[in-house]
């Protein structure tokens, strides 16, 4: 047996001696139907299987591990919109935007840290509106002074060709 595999047990008997008689993919191929027959007592039963998916950790800068909260996310850009005519369907375009790229920054590990996905929202919303991205790199990048901010200002104003 594999490392961790436990076999399949009949209900009726608990036998783990059986047979797949029929596989079917369930729908949208996530998981895997399976007609058994136990070979100890005859029984028919069905077995199913399913992917267990990993789940997306996002790397704080402490090192510490915790699950993707796409409410979060989307806590800091309602923030940064606020007031501005954003609608709520572009929002949760943006939000799902930067959802499946943190999945793929690192697939296998499905790990992401947290200044990745805090660039990913800076370039969102850089894209979206110059006082929502300001309002929000006002907070992630921590500006000390005055002189911090403004040079954030200029910065982009010279990018993008800003004359807000």
């Amino acid at each position: 047996m594999w490392e961790g595999f436990q076999a399949v047990k009949c209900p009726h008997c608990g036998s783990t001696d059986d047979k797949v008689i029929e596989t079917r993919t369930l729908a949208g191929g996530e998981g895997i139907r399976r007609r058994r027959q136990c070979l100890s007592c005859g029984y028919r039963f069905t077995s199913y299987e399913r992917i267990e998916e990993k789940p997306l950790m996002v790397i704080k800068k402490s090192g510490r591990r915790e699950p993707f909260e796409r409410g979060k996310i989307e806590k800091g850009i309602l923030r940064a919109v606020e007031k501005l005519p954003v609608s709520g369907k572009t929002i949760e375009e943006l939000v799902n935007r930067i959802e499946e790229r943190a999945a793929l920054y690192d697939p296998i590990a499905r790990e992401v840290p947290t200044s990745v996905l805090g660039d990913m929202v800076l370039e969102e919303l850089k894209a979206l509106d110059f006082v929502a991205y300001i309002r929000f790199a006002s907070v992630y990048k921590n500006f000390r002074d005055l002189k911090a901010f403004l040079e954030e200002i200029g910065h982009i104003q010279k990018t993008n060709n800003v004359t807000r």
